[in-house]
């Protein structure tokens, strides 16, 4: 260690020099003290802290002036602050460090001043510079703790009420969510009882809101929810509005004097859908939507109950047409009983053989010659009889089961297809399958299986997919639909025009034919719209080489019109209804006569 000085700048040059030359010393020394008893995880913000404040304090002792003058510059000995500030350091192990680095700083001067011989007075005035420092870093650490304390209780207020916020709103759209609704509608009828007023909860569900998201993407799917939560705010002011999940709203009335009102709300929000809307990622394009409302007014038990028969109404009011508001009558809950009921029981059906197909015969409309049929799925429950598809197939979706359902009905169409192939009927089948199975990873092999078990020649399959399928994942359908090809088997886009597709993905996938949705067909003698679109697509068909085939024609003007715009085939009850298999083979032989009939049509 250097020899300290006694320098003409002043007395306490040498105990500066002295408390310099030990620093490491005096760091070492506090460090041991200050984790003697904690946690030693991170001892660099105490070391560096007491070696700043010693050569601070060396420097504070140079500029102590002589007796009776007001020090020279300001005290630094705050260097345990910007710490404490931090966190970084425990409180407690902050004042241990300090107290021992205070009683090292006073024994070096102590020692110092009397190896030395310095005034007695000019060493206690180190030695008072050197407690004033250690109670002043003690003080800033304590308000900075002090400090940090309020930042931590302030932040934890502040994230508390967010946390309160997500509990009872919807993080997509901002309103009111399930749990929230619940509550309020609870307090909604309690106070209705006190008050003799009535109640009423509308659900709101946009109609074909999947195909939304399907073909355009979740996140266009996301932007058209924000989109119509701002826009049902205006027809619902003063009444509670919220977000129920998915696409569903609901909107909270209280104090009706009767239920007349809920229907006046309900017309407002119907209107409100009238305007497309204008979303990003969709090219300028408008987005026209539709909503059905369910209804529900008057006395309930809970809130559960009142959500509970509007969702009931709301169902009421999408088979009805959808775009339209229902109220809840009771009779709707064995409806709503009823459905659950088949849900469940159509979980088995497949395991108990209740599915059959029939076959809906498809002809050229240029000779009326039977060129193939189409395979249609019926449930034949023991009990209710043949149940609509309508009725079980959306459930099949719902629940995924489509996958395994469908592949029982290609090895069943293959099958019946082969078995008409070898009694010499060279008759295409068409089997409908659903994006649940495109999206399968099994798909490509369940064809390929079907084909190879029955026997039926490739190419005499069909594959019929909606184009709101096709385009869902444009990626994934491209490689399915082309791995079906390469097996042979040919590619149906079904009610072609209904969805959000462009003409230009026709050009992207392996397409075959084009099956006219049968809205168009029926709508083409009443509508220039209809009958434009069905004079397009025939054209859009013979330009790119597809063959077009019309659904659902009932009548001989619509035979007729057809023929005249050159549209490839056709299929409806005109010709014939769904028949069961035993019943095609038949139908085949006595078809000549359906020619001649149909023949100058």
């Amino acid at each position: 260690m250097p020899e300290p000085r006694v320098g003409p700048s002043g007395a306490l040059d040498g105990l500066a020099d002295a408390l310099e030359a030990r620093v490491s010393e005096i760091v070492a020394s506090v460090v041991e003290v200050a984790t003697s008893t904690g946690d030693p995880t991170d001892v660099g913000p105490i070391a560096e802290v007491v070696r700043r404040a010693t050569y601070a304090l060396a420097e504070q002792l140079r500029a102590l002036p002589p007796p009776g003058l007001e020090p020279r510059g300001p005290h630094r000995y705050s260097g345990a602050v910007p710490a404490a500030r931090a966190g970084a350091v425990p409180l407690l192990r902050v004042t241990r460090a300090w107290l021992r680095w205070r009683d090292l700083c006073v024994d070096v001067c102590a020692d110092e001043g009397t190896r030395l011989a310095l005034d007695l007075g000019a060493v206690g005035r180190a030695l008072t510079a050197a407690r004033s420092s250690c109670d002043a870093a003690l003080v800033g650490a304590c308000g900075a703790f002090d400090d940090e304390r309020r930042r931590v209780q302030d932040a934890l207020t502040e994230r508390q009420a967010e946390l309160s916020f997500q509990a009872t709103h919807d993080a997509l759209t901002g309103l009111a969510n399930r749990a929230a609704i619940l509550a309020l509608a609870q307090e909604a009828l309690v106070r209705a009882r006190r008050r003799r007023t009535t109640v009423a909860a509308l659900f709101v569900d946009l109609d074909n809101f999947k195909d939304v998201n399907d073909t355009l993407g979740h996140r266009a799917g996301d932007e058209l929810l924000r989109a119509v939560a701002t826009r049902l705010d205006a027809p619902t002011r003063g009444a509670v509005l919220g977000r129920l999940g998915g696409d569903e709203f609901v909107v909270l009335l209280e104090d009706l004097t009767g239920p007349e009102h809920a229907f006046d709300v309900a017309a407002r929000l119907l209107e409100s859908f009238r305007d497309p809307f204008r979303i990003d990622g969709l090219d300028g394009r408008a987005l026209s939507v539709t909503a059905s409302i369910g209804i529900a007014a008057g006395e309930r038990q809970s809130a559960e109950d009142l959500l509970r028969d509007a969702d009931i109404a709301m169902y009421r009011a999408k088979w009805s047409g959808r775009n339209r508001a229902v109220a809840f009558e009771p009779e709707m809950q064995w409806a709503a009983r009823t459905r659950l009921e088949l849900e469940i029981e159509l979980q088995s059906a497949l395991d108990r053989g209740e599915f059959f197909l029939v076959y809906q015969p498809t002809f050229d409309l240029s000779d009326m010659r039977v060129t193939g049929v189409e395979a249609l799925l019926r449930w034949r429950h023991p009990e209710r009889g043949t149940v609509a598809p309508g009725e079980f197939i959306p459930q099949l979706e719902t629940t995924g089961a489509i996958v395994s359902v469908g592949r029982w009905v290609l090895d069943e169409a293959c099958r019946q297809g082969a078995a008409w192939h070898a009694f010499g009927h060279e008759i295409a089948i068409s089997v409908n399958v659903s994006a649940r199975q495109i999206e399968s990873a099994t798909f490509v092999d369940d064809v390929r299986a079907a084909l190879e078990g029955s026997g039926l020649p490739a190419g005499l399959l069909t594959i019929e997919i909606t184009e709101t399928a096709i385009v869902r994942d444009l990626a994934r359908s491209a490689i399915c639909l082309e791995s079906i090809r390469a097996i042979g088997a040919r590619i149906a886009v079904d009610d072609f025009g209904t969805g959000y597709s462009s003409l230009a993905h026709l050009q992207c996938f392996p397409v075959d034919a084009l099956k006219i949705d049968r809205s168009f067909v029926s709508g083409m003698l009443q509508g220039r719209e209809s009958e434009a679109l069905v004079h397009t697509l025939v054209q859009l068909g013979r330009a790119l080489g597809i063959e077009t085939l019309a659904e659902g024609i009932e009548e001989l003007p619509q035979l007729a019109h057809l023929r005249g715009e050159k549209c490839a085939s056709g299929q409806g009850f005109l010709f014939a209804e769904p028949l069961p298999a035993d019943e095609i083979r038949a139908f085949f032989a006595n078809w000549s006569g359906g020619v001649a009939a149909l023949g100058t049509a």
